[in-house]
């Protein structure tokens, strides 16, 4: 089969959101996907677009994707960050992982990036063994903080 990796472009958002719902169920949390379709097209197409994505295609069909955005350290400086690596069920252990990783260590070299920065499960063996080839560290010391949408209105 020939992997076709590609930028993401705007037609390619509903099959992205079909499968960031596909990798919300793997991470046991189905009903966390609230983005709209609107939403997502405009945060990545639109007048400021916040996200760009690689999908791996094969014969037309859109098989995984890596999204990334800029994220600032102020102790790194400007840094890739990757917010979703999935490749479908069906198709994971074909090396298309492989391929988006690599093409966005390459995006975030090209840009001159001072590094690249993820998350990951605690109990996804197979991401974290994934990530562990590419030597990169496990930090265990930090917890995940945000507020919904419906919190931050709270504070009006």
């Amino acid at each position: 089969m020939n992997i076709n990796i590609r930028g993401a472009i705007k037609e390619d958002c509903s099959r992205l959101l079909e499968l960031i719902k596909e990798l919300a169920e793997y991470e046991r949390a189905p009903d966390e996907v609230t983005v709209t379709i609107q939403e997502f097209q405009d945060a990545g197409f639109g007048a400021n677009p916040v996200w760009k994505a690689f999908v791996a295609e094969a014969d037309g069909i859109i098989h995984g994707f890596g999204l990334y955005y800029i994220r600032y350290s102020t102790w790194k400086g400007s840094r890739l960050y990757l917010e979703d690596l999935l490749v479908t069920e069906k198709m994971r252990g074909a090396g298309i992982g492989k391929l988006l990783f690599d093409r966005l260590i390459q995006e975030a070299i090209e840009k001159g990036f001072n590094g690249m920065s993820w998350q990951v499960l605690d109990w996804n063996e197979p991401a974290i063994n994934f990530y562990k080839k590419y030597n990169a560290p496990l930090d265990g010391g930090w917890l995940n903080v945000s507020l919904s949408k419906d919190q931050l209105a709270n504070f009006i």
